[in-house]
This record gives C-alpha cells, sequence and structure tokens, in this order.
C-alpha cells in the first residue's frame, strides 16, 4: 500500500503511555482463549453488549512505556490511513447532502475505559458509538499477523476501514436502528441483524478502498488480496471451526468467510454506498454467496 508521505490525520488520540486503565473484566465466555477472543470479537460494532463498567477493580502495576520503532511506523501508518478515510466519507456525505463528523481514533495499551465501558485489549479493535470513537491497541496487528496469517499493510488498513464502517452506520442511523430491535426479537434474529450490520461495515471498507485508490492511487499489488484475506480469516464459520470444530449458523454475528469477502469485494467494485444496503433483502440475496 502507498501511504508513506501522506497527509495525516489530526484526529488520532494516543494515550499508550498511560499504561493500562482501571476497571472491571471485560467478561468474554466460550473458554475459547486469546486469539479467538480477539477474533471472535474483531471488528465488533456496538460492544456495549459485552463490556462491563468501570468500576471495582484493582490497580495495575504500569510498566515504562517504550514504543518500539516498528510501533512508531504503524502509528504514522494509522493516521495516513485514518486521513484518507476522512477524505472519502466527507465527498460521499456531500453527496448524500449530509456533514460527516470525524471520528476519534484512540491508541491505547492493554486496556481503555471508553464511552461504552472498559474494555481490555483481548477484544481487539472496536468502535464506540457511545463517543464516536474508534480504539485500537496496536499488539493487535501482531496476533492477526502471526496468529492468523492475516498480515500485510493493506490488512491492517481494512481494519481501520472497517471500524469506520462503523462510525457512518452510526451516523446514518443504520445501527442505531438494529441497536433498538435488542430484546423485541429473538436472539437468533438479532444475530442475524449482527451480521447484516457487519457486512455492511464490510462493504463500506471496500467502498473506501475504490475511492481511495480512485483519488490518491494507494494499491499496489496483492494488497487486495490483503484485505480478502483478512476477511476470510474472521468469518463466523472459520472461527468456529478453529474453536470448536463445528459450525453453528444461528449464532453467527458477523458473517462467513464468505460473505466478508462478497461485500467487501462489491464495495471495491462498486464504490457505489446505495449498493450497500445489507438491509433490502433482494440485494443482500443478489451479493451473498450461493
Amino acid at each position: 500500500m502507498r501511504w508513506r508521505g501522506r497527509k495525516k490525520s489530526k484526529n488520532v488520540k494516543d494515550i499508550r503511555a498511560q499504561g493500562p486503565s482501571r476497571g472491571g473484566g471485560l467478561a468474554i465466555g466460550g473458554g475459547l482463549g486469546l486469539v479467538i477472543a480477539i477474533v471472535v470479537l474483531l471488528m465488533g460494532g456496538d460492544p456495549t453488549s459485552i463490556l462491563t463498567g468501570g468500576g471495582g477493580g484493582t490497580t495495575t502495576q504500569r510498566a515504562p512505556f517504550e514504543p518500539t520503532a516498528e510501533e512508531e511506523r504503524l502509528v504514522e501508518f494509522v493516521k495516513v490511513v485514518l486521513k484518507d478515510t476522512e477524505d472519502v466519507w466527507h465527498e460521499q456525505f456531500r453527496q448524500l447532502g449530509k456533514r460527516y463528523e470525524e471520528p476519534t481514533l484512540v491508541l491505547f495499551r492493554g486496556s481503555v475505559q471508553s464511552g461504552c465501558g472498559f474494555a481490555g485489549a483481548q477484544m481487539g479493535p472496536f468502535y464506540c458509538p457511545a463517543d464516536k470513537h474508534i480504539y485500537i491497541d496496536l499488539s493487535f496487528y501482531k496476533t492477526l499477523r502471526d496468529k492468523l496469517g492475516a498480515g500485510g499493510d493493506f490488512a491492517q488498513a481494512y481494519v481501520i476501514a472497517h471500524e469506520v464502517g462503523h462510525h457512518v452506520q452510526n451516523l446514518l442511523g443504520q445501527s442505531g436502528r438494529v441497536h433498538r430491535m435488542r430484546g423485541r426479537v429473538s436472539e437468533t434474529e438479532q444475530n442475524k441483524l449482527s451480521v447484516r450490520l457487519e457486512l455492511q461495515a464490510d462493504f463500506y471498507a471496500g467502498l473506501w478502498a475504490h475511492h481511495a485508490h480512485r483519488t490518491k492511487n494507494i494499491l499496489e499489488t496483492g494488497d487486495l488480496e490483503e484485505a480478502v484475506n483478512a476477511a476470510e480469516k474472521i468469518g463466523d464459520d472459520a472461527l468456529q471451526r478453529r474453536s470448536q470444530g463445528r459450525v453453528v449458523p444461528d449464532s453467527f454475528t458477523h458473517g462467513t468467510s464468505a460473505q466478508r469477502m462478497a461485500w467487501f469485494r462489491h464495495g471495491v467494485r462498486t464504490g457505489d454506498i446505495r449498493q450497500g444496503d445489507t438491509f433490502n433483502d433482494r440485494l443482500f440475496e443478489s451479493i451473498n454467496p450461493r
């Protein structure tokens, strides 16, 4: 991915030197272990259903903060990618007759107190609609590369673009409509709505890639394959096979590997926000892999 020497976002808040925050524990059920816990929740939408409150914790001993050269390169990379998303979504919202509100991206280390509650690094990157912030512990990228085999700078950019996609959903009211259904439909139906929300964020990530490349020529050979590979590795079916040896479709919350790849590719191919309505049954069925 071509990113060096380009403009950087001013909306990155770096609190890594503060070390882990205080707070209650993050309850992640299922006993899947650190890696699966991260990827099951990777790129999640509204994390409020799994975050606990911030009180009642113990103080964590803070180690001296000494960022590595790789981490500092990642900070610069994150700022450039976030700026690219800002440019693309300002133009998209302008075409919709709306104003785009830029999110803040928070770089934390270990754990963080967000507007949605306390979160540990095990959660992976997430978007909090309450404060309109995206949260990322940079150590996640090492896990993505070393444990899941989804390395590459464009795979890393895809993670950011997906979380920005959830911010777009929040601004357009799409995520709010889904979350208002919580408790009014069965758990299975709620999971299906969650899948459609996640696939739409994948589409928005693809739409970003389409327009960022059109205006800034960011893509190099193999970049799209890196993002598609990441989408494949974090599909619900792939994660369930890895963690429990079987697939339970009714429990899917993010979509299958094939679905995630298909909707990302659809965004890259069309670059048309009107083609990303995953809640339109006819469109949804036409894009979903058979």
